[in-house]
């Protein structure tokens, strides 16, 4: 049965965060192939964008823009897929590091350095940070993988998020989760917990950070990406 009031709100919902859609686009750009137009970008995150606002419950406590940035990058990592975005090459580039990472830190009983990673791979240290520039941008689909299906699809995103406006309820069941991302936070270095926090805490562009820690855009990029693959591991215990 037609619900006018339903499809009114949900027409306003999409007007009203129109310049949203642009805000989380420019925001994934940076992490994004310069061969992927802005335009594709856009069109993928207005889907996601009419899904969030079709499937919205404010019933749940939980704020549109919150639910929606989800969706829209959700959208967006879909039709990045799609266009196979991703090599096989490169994920398996991306899960050797993974898998060393894991291993590594069951020996040592930490998350390893830097130049433990690439002497674990017999690599010198520049090729190892070679690799992280070609795997760097993987970093945008590992947020958005689902950390536990049973606690109703949180994804690591979720985790890295303001908690606020969730209900209580949702704050209480989060609660371990988030625990174990600050435990797996302090385990990183300095510099890399810095990029994370400056990136997803402040919104800081990978330029900005670049500026704030005297460092090439480069430099920042490798240290996001190795920072990702670290919490991924010391997550997926």
């Amino acid at each position: 049965m037609y619900n006018a009031t339903a499809y009114d709100q949900r027409d306003e919902l999409i007007r009203e965060h129109l310049g949203f859609v642009e805000f989380v686009v420019y925001r994934m750009r940076p992490q994004i192939p310069a061969y992927v137009s802005i335009e594709e970008l856009k069109s993928a995150a207005m889907h996601g964008l009419m899904e969030a606002a079709s499937r919205f419950d404010p019933g749940k406590g939980v704020l549109f823009k919150t639910f929606a940035e989800t969706r829209i990058r959700g959208a967006v990592r879909d039709e990045l897929r799609k266009m196979d975005w991703f090599s096989r090459s490169m994920r398996e580039k991306h899960n050797r590091v993974l898998r060393e990472i894991k291993q590594l830190e069951q020996k040592i009983g930490r998350l390893p350095a830097e130049e433990e990673i690439a002497e674990a791979m017999d690599m010198s240290l520049e090729k190892y940070q070679q690799m992280l520039n070609e795997i760097g941008h993987l970093g945008i689909v590992s947020l958005h993988e689902v950390l536990d299906e049973a606690s109703g699809g949180d994804t690591f995103m979720d985790q890295l998020k303001d908690p606020g406006g969730q209900s209580p309820e949702d704050a209480v069941s989060r609660q371990e989760q988030v625990r174990e991302l600050a435990g797996a936070l302090d385990c990183l270095s300095e510099k890399e917990r810095l990029v994370v926090t400056l990136f997803y805490y402040e919104e800081f562009t990978q330029k900005e950070i670049a500026g704030v820690l005297e460092l090439s855009e480069g430099r920042i990029s490798q240290l996001h990406s190795q920072a990702l693959i670290k919490l991924k591991s010391a997550l997926g215990k």
